[in-house]
């Protein structure tokens, strides 16, 4: 580097930029997969939505979560396919189930499992006051059909 600005090489400079520009990325994809190196983290993932207890408001911020999902891994290349969905009475759906297929979607979702919580002023009421409202999300890896299972003669 330091004998290219001496010899004031512009060529040299941009192609040993260029290449630490690579090599910063292939760095960052690394970390990435040393992170996501578990077991089943390069699976595709399900993901189930369940909207929790507060009807309507619950139901809406289940939508909410799926629309949030689906539009993150439309975003990062990932192939999702809605396996089934409940809607609510009013608006929101009570659950679904999204498949998400690619590399390490499950590595990436496996995050997401627990209880989503929001606090909002209501739409849908008309005294504007605030609402908690809850839903669940569950991902599981998609796992190889083919699995052998041995059972002892005990």
């Amino acid at each position: 580097m330091e004998l290219a600005e001496e010899e004031q090489d512009e060529s040299l400079l941009n192609e040993m930029e260029n290449s630490v520009n690579e090599l910063e990325i292939k760095l960052a994809s690394a970390e990435v997969k040393a992170i996501l190196s578990g077991e089943s983290d390069f699976n595709n993932a399900i993901v189930s939505i369940n909207s929790g207890a507060g009807g309507t408001e619950s139901q809406d911020w289940a939508q909410m979560l799926l629309r949030m999902y689906t539009r993150w891994g439309e975003r990062n290349g990932y192939e999702t396919e809605i396996l089934d969905i409940q809607y609510g009475e009013e608006a929101g759906i009570k659950s679904a189930t999204v498949i998400f297929s690619g590399d390490y979607a499950y590595g990436y979702l496996k995050a997401e499992i627990g209880v989503h919580r929001l606090v909002r002023i209501s739409p849908y009421d008309a005294n504007k006051r605030r609402h908690t409202s809850f839903a669940s999300v569950f991902v599981f890896p998609e796992v190889d059909e083919n699995v052998e299972v041995e059972v002892k003669d005990e």
